[in-house]
């Protein structure tokens, strides 16, 4: 059960955000730091992460992973039924201040597109260990294709780019390992002990890379537009999937540590993603971009406190 906030205690809440969040952090302040006085581009690092190492986590965690595909399919639903209500939520709460058009694309676009790779990833891995990988993996699979879907289809409505974002979708790279990572698994093949130390290799990179790719990316950010649209679809981000998370787990059976990740991959802030997609499509990119360092900034105090009502 999640605990009430005034029962954790300060001295927990500092150890949690010591072990857990500080190293992740401080790899994103590293390529802040380091980014622009070693001219990195980050785009390189970027694509590198998304089109070979994303792909090599996947195939190393997944074809190994001891998770019964009941439970998988069900895990699948459930973090696709919560991230369609965070962007539900989003979509009627900016008709509701009658926004734009644009601006309620923005709205969804920040709401549903959860940096679960840079951030959720590694923040899963110290808080609950290697062992929840396997489970990290599935949540970010099932989040990635979702939001890719909703976001570049919020982006793309009034430009009639429907279909070809699902082709876009279909062609991601980590949609594309996700087959033979299942046939591994499912038929228990072994790969031949280079192949398989390759993609291990290639694994262990994903995370400090795409940590210290963020701080890069986030150094790009030249203008603050910090409003209360800003403050509102950061709230909706942060805490609206969490709450969501929490309140679904019970419909679709999902207890333990299935549900605590579940949460914590709900709670993420808004991935750098979105602002790309948001620069390709012209869709009020300084909003979406400041949304996304305000969001990242935020999540200290916010992923602190779900982790220790989570019982970390």
């Amino acid at each position: 059960m999640l605990r009430c906030i005034a029962e954790v205690p300060l001295a927990q809440l500092a150890t949690i955000f010591l072990n857990v969040l500080v190293p992740v952090f401080c790899l994103v302040g590293l390529g802040y730091l380091i980014g622009p006085r070693l001219q990195i581009e980050s785009r390189t690092l970027s694509r590198f992460s998304f089109y070979i190492l994303t792909p090599a986590y996947i195939i190393d965690t997944l074809s190994t992973a001891q998770i019964a595909p009941v439970l998988a399919a069900r895990m699948t639903l459930y973090t696709a039924v919560v991230h369609v209500g965070c962007a539900l939520l989003a979509l009627v709460i900016a008709l509701l201040l009658r926004r734009s058009p644009q601006m309620v694309a923005a709205y969804v676009l920040i709401a549903v597109f959860g940096n679960v790779g840079n951030f959720g990833l590694p923040i899963v891995q110290f808080a609950y260990g290697p062992d929840a990988q396997g489970i990290a993996t599935v949540y970010f699979l099932a989040i990635l294709t979702l939001s890719l879907i909703i976001g570049l289809g919020a982006a793309t409505w009034n430009t009639g780019g429907r279909l070809q974002s699902i082709i876009t979708v279909l062609c991601t790279p980590a949609i594309i390992a996700l087959a033979p990572a299942l046939l591994i698994n499912t038929f228990d093949i072994t790969l031949p002990v280079p192949i398989a130390r390759i993609f291990t290799l290639l694994a262990s990179a994903l995370v400090p890379v795409m940590l210290i790719a963020l701080g890069v990316q986030l150094t790009t950010v030249t203008q603050w537009s910090f409003t209360s649209d800003t403050l509102i679809v950061t709230a909706i981000r942060l805490l609206g999937g969490a709450a969501l998370a929490v309140a679904l787990a019970p419909l679709f059976d999902i207890g333990g540590i299935e549900r605590n990740i579940g949460v914590l991959q709900a709670a993420m802030p808004t991935a750098v993603l979105a602002s790309i997609i948001a620069i390709e499509h012209d869709l009020l990119p300084d909003f979406v971009i400041s949304a996304v360092l305000f969001s990242t900034l935020a999540s200290v105090l916010t992923l602190t406190i779900i982790l220790s009502l989570l019982g970390v």
